[in-house]
């Protein structure tokens, strides 16, 4: 954020430059916030211009100046001068802001963690940064220094032209700046898209492409996805109320995250898929806020044929955002809350995006009571649940207790981070945990996924006698 006082910015000198794609004036400025030295790449008369071609590029030395294949940054720098010299007049504004914002050093530990299986995302917010802490105030101050009226931005990030457009830039169209997608790269490149709105065009094949689809799973889960379909229908049938499963994927220690409110993708491609034929396999998918928050995730279902659940979130304060994936679901996302009055004008804006807000009950640790929701979504039809996460949200149905049956996936991997049921439990005066009965185990891929029936009726005579 800009301190209260106006930044000053000044131009120190210029110079022209030629390049392969044209010639090209480059300018040098400094100012009195950031201390840093910005550029600009400037080619033909653009004083006073009107759509003028720009690129807002934020610095990085990996892929700019050493070719790194990790990033699409040196081919998109690159593409924007041919662009702009086939166009004979625009500017590349160059901020030096490695790293989406964290620099050079904390960008290379970062690459360390994308390789032990994080995304750019989770990395990041895994040394204790944001996922993007750029900053455009400078880019803004340069085009009006250039006498630059209004601009045709080359970008696939609908941020930066958000945050531009609040910086008063007069942007009058999009241009598409798409990089080629590489073995190196389509990871970060599907990170982009999957959780920072990037708009961009990626090729079918992805990590998931060479898991076998489920039909060609080993026949006994077609067989278990079967019978769980089955007993969620003769639950229903008998009670009116939603058949729960809990669904999760944990390390080998048993841990679902590195840390509170950072992703890791743990699934193998084959385990992704059959988590997206038990989506298929529920009437309704539940998380809690905190997994939105954290994941920004779809919850629909994509790798494998079947219906899209109904999406349910648990946000008893109602801070869902209004710009989530989640709210471009197929089915309109019902959140389940104990707002108060005064949240109404927050209420108000998610039924205006199609939001069905379902108000009940608190339970005595202040969040949305577990019973009465199941009762309402059995209420509305709703025959099965499939909860996914997070770590609290899984406890709460566990400890209620309130859930029928749980299918967890193993990854072969030491995490030593928060485990799905840990800390929650702790807080519990006489935790009450279910036992596993007529349990089953599959390889799926690299994973071992596990099926149990679960039941307290042990631990409930224990307590009784």
């Amino acid at each position: 954020m800009l301190a209260t006082k106006t930044p000053t910015i000044t131009c120190t000198a210029h110079a022209r430059v030629p390049t392969p794609a044209g010639e090209f004036q480059l300018y040098h400025y400094v100012n009195d916030y950031d201390h840093k030295e910005h550029l600009a790449f400037v080619m033909g008369d653009v004083k006073a211009g009107e759509n003028i071609l720009v690129r807002v590029h934020s610095e990085c030395f990996t892929g700019d100046v050493l070719g790194s294949l990790r990033c699409d940054c040196g081919e998109q720098l690159e593409k924007a001068m041919h662009m702009i010299g086939a166009a004979k007049r625009g500017a590349i504004i160059y901020l030096r802001q490695e790293g989406r914002g964290i620099g050079l050093s904390k960008k290379l530990q970062a690459y360390n963690l994308q390789d032990q299986g994080y995304d750019t995302v989770a990395a990041n917010l895994m040394l204790g940064h944001q996922a993007d802490e750029r900053d455009y105030w400078c880019a803004a101050a340069i085009l009006q220094d250039l006498e630059i009226r209004s601009i045709r931005l080359l970008t696939n990030n609908p941020a930066k032209i958000e945050h531009l457009r609040e910086l008063d830039v007069c942007i009058n169209a999009r241009v598409p700046l798409e990089a080629q997608t590489t073995e190196h790269n389509k990871t970060y490149l599907a990170t982009k898209v999957q959780r920072m709105r990037h708009l961009l065009t990626l090729p079918a094949t992805n990590d998931h492409t060479d898991a076998p689809p489920i039909d060609q799973f080993p026949a006994r889960l077609t067989e278990q996805l079967q019978d769980l379909r089955q007993r969620a229908h003769h639950h229903y049938t008998k009670t009116k109320q939603p058949f729960v499963t809990v669904s999760y994927a944990q390390s080998f220690d048993g841990c679902i995250a590195a840390c509170s409110g950072q992703p890791l993708r743990l699934s193998s491609p084959e385990s992704m898929r059959l988590t997206h034929a038990l989506r298929a396999s529920h009437d309704a998918i539940l998380i809690g806020i905190g997994t939105v928050l954290a994941d920004d995730p779809r919850l629909t279902v994509r790798l494998v044929e079947g219906h899209d659940p109904q999406p349910i979130v648990l946000d008893s304060q109602l801070r869902l955002p209004i710009n989530a994936r989640l709210l471009d679901h197929p089915k309109p996302v019902y959140v389940a809350t104990t707002a108060t009055p005064d949240a109404q004008d927050r209420r108000h804006a998610l039924e205006q995006r199609g939001i069905k807000v379902l108000q009940l009950p608190m339970d005595a640790s202040g969040r949305v009571d577990l019973p009465a929701l199941l009762q309402r979504l059995g209420e509305m039809g709703i025959q099965s649940v499939m909860v996914e996460g997070g770590a609290q949200t899984i406890t709460s149905f566990l400890t209620a207790p309130l859930a029928h049956y749980a299918v967890v996936t193993i990854a072969p991997v030491f995490v030593g981070g928060l485990h799905a049921i840990g800390q929650q439990v702790n807080n519990h005066a006489a935790p009450l945990l279910p036992q596993l009965e007529n349990l089953s185990h599959t390889s799926v891929g690299k994973d071992l996924v596990v099926w149990a029936e679960l039941s307290w009726q042990n631990q409930t005579n224990a307590a009784d006698a």
